[in-house]
Parts: C-alpha cells; sequence; structure tokens
C-alpha cells in the first residue's frame, strides 16, 4: 500500500504518523535526507525536525542526493523503512532528485511499502509539478534544472506555510493565483499533514 505523509512543518505533526506506521518507530529505520537545504547553508547545531523524529525512536541514516547515482542511492535505501525529506529549496531539490535517479527508486520504493514524509519543499517534490514555489524558493539555485514536474506520486499540489507569519501574505496571494489552475492546491498550515493512502488521501490538524 503507497503511504505518504505530507507536512508543511514536520516536527509539530509528526506524532500523528503513528497511525499509519506499520511498527512502532524504535524498530523503524529512517532514511532522513536533508538536501533541499544546501542552498540555505543551515548550520544550527539543533535540527528540529531530526530531533523530533530521534525522541520518537526512530534508527535514523543521513542520506544525500547531490553527486550520487541511482544504484548508489539504491545501496544506501537498502531495509529503509521510512523516507523523510527535509524542506529548503524546491527547484534545487528537484534538480537533485532528477539528477541522481532519486524520483524514479522513489517510485519503486514507496510502491514496495517503503512510507514517504515530506516537510514542506519534500512535500511539494511529490506532486505533479513545483512551480507554485516559485516565488518562495529561488528557481537560479537550479541552474541545469529543465523542468518543473514533480515525481507524480500524489495528483496535488501541496502549498505549504499556509497563513504562517511571514509567509502569510506571499502564500494567500500564491493561492489566489494557482486555485483555478489545472491542479488541485492544497494549501497547507504547519500544523496539518496529509495523509495518503494509496489513491485516497485526508487532512488533519493538530
Amino acid at each position: 500500500m503507497k503511504k505518504l505523509f505530507l507536512t508543511s512543518y514536520s516536527s509539530l505533526v509528526l506524532d500523528k504518523i503513528v497511525d499509519i506506521l506499520p511498527a512502532k518507530p524504535e524498530l523503524l529505520k529512517l532514511a532522513f535526507i536533508p538536501t533541499a537545504r544546501d542552498p540555505y547553508h543551515i548550520t544550527a547545531k539543533v535540527d528540529p525536525e531530526k530531533e523530533k523524529l530521534k525522541s520518537m525512536g526512530f534508527s535514523i541514516k543521513t542520506v544525500d542526493l547531490k553527486n550520487k547515482s541511482k544504484e548508489q542511492l539504491r545501496k544506501e535505501l537498502e531495509n529503509i523503512d521510512v523516507i523523510f525529506v527535509a524542506g529548503g529549496n524546491t527547484f534545487y531539490l528537484l534538480e537533485k532528485t532528477i539528477e541522481s535517479g532519486f524520483d524514479s527508486l522513489l517510485k519503486e520504493l514507496i510502491n514496495n511499502g517503503v512510507i514517504y514524509i515530506g516537510s514542506s519543499a519534500g512535500s511539494v517534490l511529490v506532486g505533479p509539478d513545483i512551480d507554485i514555489t516559485r516565488e518562495l524558493d529561488d528557481p537560479n539555485k537550479a541552474p541545469r534544472l529543465s523542468t518543473t514536474k514533480g515525481v507524480g506520486l500524489v495528483d496535488f499540489i501541496v502549498l505549504p506555510h499556509f497563513g504562517e507569519g511571514v509567509y502569510s501574505d506571499k502564500v494567500e496571494k500564491i493561492y489566489e493565483k494557482w486555485k483555478h489552475s489545472p491542479y488541485t492546491v492544497i494549501p497547507l498550515t504547519n500544523k496539518q499533514a496529509i495523509i495518503v493512502e494509496n489513491k485516497t488521501y485526508r487532512i488533519i490538524s493538530i
């Protein structure tokens, strides 16, 4: 069964994922993919999302997409139960996803039962198109990216950080612009998540 847990800011809502896990977190191996953060040069000693995952009991392995081949990633993701893709620059993330072959590998893994967690850019990545983030993320950080077509694991687009602080006005304007697009756009607050199970999804809140 295909299972995804899509969030705007994961650490606030991760407790809600327990209901769709095949076992307790302490029995599961999780791959933490921070690649989207590269353009922001984040150097904080404490990572709230990783700390939350650790506190839940997951065994965590950090996996970077850049400069990797599909076969290298396949080996690194062997025996992984959950894949977590962190937020950052969505264009950069998509560029590295395509260059590494992670896009096709991810589809294989999800279809074989690996659970996917996305946070912000990680949630946008799996939709049909990422161009909705153009006014939030700098496309110039991905100079070799020739498409905005997403991985396509879901048929809707997540618009993260809806109604949240500094993003509030900008994200609302983006939603007004995109809500009449050919795609279903789901604005997501930092206290919400989308649970996808096969072809159905539901929005939950804390």
